[in-house]
């Protein structure tokens, strides 16, 4: 997109003209008086908040649910990426507060919009989230602001969508106000990669608009990578995750193959990483979940219809991890079989529901797929997962079950434990002794010595 007035911004010499409004918002940046404002208070947002809280920037974070706004105001965290201790120390400096006031907007010099961007039930995107906040937004436009976003979307938003909206306040981009695109890197339970040294792919509507939000983030991000345009910096995101799920689906058709053939997927998968070069390891799985892998290679074979391009490649590395999900409870069937037992009225307890371990979130969690398969097939179902108290229905899932507590009549009692999460505070030597069978989605028995005749592995 080529905006109006965006030469009158470089001298001669190439050095941006910051005698505009743009020169008290830099320096409101650099001595951390500039008040962010920050949308969305979920697994991206509260992470960024107090991030930038913790060094002293004065931040307001916005939530339409009360619930959250409440508990950060009470120093209450509900992030597991988030420490405790800094919540409650940010709250109680007064440097992070919450509110579901969209009034206060207006007071931020810096609105950065970490909302949630789903697929519809045809997958297409859906980015009534991300509208409604820049509508919001422009309703309280000022000069001097800089709005970034950082939900994850398709190439070409922040400037088909979010910039539109914007100019019905009448000011003009990368002269009243800034507009730039940085993805969110957030990769929940990690603990060596934080929203701190995680590098920050920031892409702006101007240069000017660029060279302000890589200032924003290099106050509290370690290494900022600045990219030509905002619909780099979208494709970068999509291309990150699309990376992954392709390389997931190689794997999982990998696992397909070698369950015909007899071999260990696991064992193959293993040996192949002890090469020292030439290739990055990925493992097989139940299906993939998460706020990104599921989701973000739809946006772009969405955007890429509208070139009249079909991207075959991706769409069938999504179609085969949909299909893994399919072949677990396959998998139980034949298992069952073996027992000369029916799935119908079968107990079935799952270990973990988590879309990856040690962690809460269950989000596209192909266990859901999974126990909503079992469920419909007569299966009788309980679960076990600390950091999952309750399943409620969302989504495509309509259960509503309680995680139970892993004990041993409960292990001896099912007819099988099924294993799609393999949490590190489970100890899988005792879970295989007091079963009957176990069918392992994750080889989380990998190092199981005795009883190994009573687990199926996928």
């Amino acid at each position: 997109m080529q905006v109006a007035g965006t030469d009158s911004f470089q001298d001669e010499s190439g050095f941006l003209d910051e005698s505009l409004p743009a020169a008290e918002l830099i320096a409101k940046i650099e001595n951390h008086t500039a008040r962010i404002g920050v949308i969305g208070l979920g697994y991206v947002g509260l992470p960024l908040a107090v991030e930038k809280a913790k060094i002293g920037f004065p931040v307001v974070g916005f939530d339409i649910q009360q619930k959250r706004v409440d508990l950060v105001n009470a120093g209450s965290n509900y992030i597991g990426d988030v420490k405790d201790e800094e919540l409650l120390a940010v709250v109680q400096a007064g440097t992070l507060q919450a509110t579901c006031d969209f009034d206060r907007l207006g007071d931020c010099d810096v609105v950065i919009i970490c909302v949630p961007t789903p697929l519809t039930i045809t997958r297409d995107p859906d980015v009534s989230y991300m509208k409604n906040s820049a509508e919001e937004i422009a309703k309280r436009l000022r000069v001097g602001q800089l709005i970034t976003l950082e939900s994850t979307t398709y190439p070409g938003t922040t400037e088909e969508v979010i910039y539109p909206i914007l100019q019905q306040a009448g000011l003009e981009v990368g002269r009243d106000y800034f507009l730039a695109f940085s993805p969110e890197r957030v990769d929940p339970g990690n603990k060596r990669f934080t929203t701190k040294n995680t590098s920050k792919v920031v892409g702006g509507v101007t240069p000017l608009c660029l060279k302000i939000a890589c200032l924003l983030y290099q106050q509290t991000i370690v290494n900022v990578v600045p990219v030509s345009s905002a619909a780099a910096a979208e494709m970068t995101k999509v291309f990150e995750n699309t990376y992954r799920a392709v390389n997931i689906a190689l794997v999982n058709e990998l696992m397909l193959l070698c369950d015909r053939m007899g071999l260990d997927v696991w064992e193959v998968v293993d040996a192949a990483a002890t090469k020292p070069f030439g290739i990055h390891t990925f493992y097989p799985g139940p299906g993939v979940g998460g706020h990104c892998i599921p989701i973000d290679p739809y946006y772009l074979t969405w955007k890429a219809r509208e070139y009249n391009y079909h991207t075959r490649f991706i769409e069938l590395a999504g179609e085969i991890n949909a299909e893994v999900s399919y072949f677990v409870v396959n998998k139980i069937f034949r298992a069952l079989n073996q027992q000369q037992k029916s799935v119908y009225n079968a107990g079935i307890f799952v270990l973990g529901v988590a879309y990856k371990k040690d962690i809460c979130d269950v989000r596209e969690s192909p266990a859901l797929i999974i126990m909503e398969l079992l469920k419909k097939e007569g299966a009788r179902l309980s679960y076990h997962d600390p950091f999952v108290p309750v399943i409620e229905p969302h989504g495509g899932s309509t259960m509503h079950i309680e995680s139970e507590d892993l004990t041993e009549e409960k292990i001896a009692e099912a007819d099988c434990v099924l294993i799609l999460t393999d949490h590190s505070d489970v100890d899988y030597d005792w879970v295989v002794e007091k079963a009957t069978l176990v069918v392992d989605t994750r080889n989380a028995t990998k190092n199981v010595g005795r009883g190994r005749e009573k687990i199926v592995k996928i």
